[in-house]
Order: structure tokens, then C-alpha cells, then sequence
């Protein structure tokens, strides 16, 4: 597995890889191993965090990791649109499975990035990029699998319901709030 982008997302992503790393593969019957990560900068939390892993490719090229024969899942947490787009198209097309929490991605791309997936029988996993993470594309495609449903919209994720909710309820400033949100990790510094 290679994971891209080891901001907020993506460090949390490896964290709970690395801390569940037992009961994940006692799930799947296989373990999952980080072989490849990649950043923009290494600073010293990143770099301690690589360190735990062991074996690792540390680099900052996204694309060299979706060329690697040997990475199967490509974990995307860079967020934004560029690279993101190309790097999960990329991956898409060579096979292999794509994660990612980017709704601005998804919201942007989604439409071209699926048949890709389709095409190249692979996952495009982006559960985690809406709703705040509640399985709701789950329910829609399995749970509703005999409805004819075209097009769901709206904004419903974690770190909009935090704020707003603390807002509303306590009559705090957004700022306040929002830097609160950074401090607690629910949204990007």
C-alpha cells in the first residue's frame, strides 16, 4: 500500500493502520503493509511517524508510487484537486485500488474517475468523503439496490456539523471554533 499525502488525513490514515494492524489482518486473513509513503515536506512528526513503520519508500513523488508494480492499494490524502485527480487516475488505470476522503475530488471528478475504475476492475473507495463518514453510499447502493436513484446532493460532513453545531449551540465565533476544529484534528490546518 502506498499512501499519498501525510497531512492531517493521511497521518491519521497510517496511524490507525499501524495501531489496529492486528485485529485489520486477523479481519482480511492477510496483512496490510505500508510499503511506500510520500510528503511535500518530511518534517520531524513525519518523519518519526515513517520511522514506527519499518520498511518504507519515503519520497515525494506521488507518481512514482502509482507506477510501483508492487503497490496494489493507493491511499490518496493529499487532498485538493492537483495532483490528486491525475495521481488517482493514474492509479485507477494501473490497476490498482484507490482510497481517498477528497470530497473536493469526488465532488469534481467523480464522474470521470468511476468508469475509469469500472473499466480497470478496481475499487475507487471514497465512502469516508461523505457524510462525515457514515456508510451512507453503502446503504444507497446495496439497502436501495431496487430504487432508480440518479443524484444525491448535500453538504453533510463532520467538520461542518462540529462548527456549526458549536456556533449554534454556544454562541462561539466561526474562527474560534475552526481553530478549534485544526487543534482536535477534524479539519485541515
Amino acid at each position: 500500500m502506498g499512501v499519498c499525502g501525510l497531512g492531517t488525513v493521511g497521518r491519521g490514515t497510517v496511524e490507525l493502520l499501524l495501531n489496529n494492524a492486528k485485529q485489520i489482518e486477523r479481519r482480511l486473513g492477510y496483512a496490510l503493509t505500508i510499503s511506500h509513503a510520500v510528503t511535500r515536506t518530511l518534517d520531524a512528526n513525519r518523519k518519526t511517524l515513517l520511522d514506527s513503520c519499518g520498511e518504507i519508500q519515503v519520497g515525494t513523488d506521488p507518481f512514482a508510487v502509482v507506477k510501483d508494480p508492487q503497490v496494489q492499494i493507493v491511499v490518496e490524502a493529499m487532498g485538493g484537486y492537483d495532483p490528486a485527480f491525475e495521481v488517482v487516475k493514474q492509479a485507477l488505470s494501473n490497476g490498482k485500488h484507490v482510497v481517498t476522503a477528497n470530497k473536493a475530488l469526488i465532488a469534481e471528478h467523480g464522474n470521470e474517475l468511476f468508469p475509469v475504475a469500472e473499466q480497470n476492475n478496481v475499487n475507487l473507495a471514497y465512502e469516508s468523503s461523505v457524510a462525515a463518514g457514515i456508510p451512507i453510499i453503502k446503504v444507497l447502493r446495496e439497502g436501495l439496490a431496487a430504487n432508480e436513484i440518479d443524484w444525491v446532493a448535500g453538504i453533510i460532513n463532520g467538520t461542518g456539523n462540529f462548527i456549526l453545531t458549536e456556533m449554534a449551540a454556544r454562541q462561539r465565533k466561526f474562527e474560534v471554533v475552526l481553530k478549534q476544529a485544526q487543534e482536535l484534528g477534524y479539519a485541515e490546518a
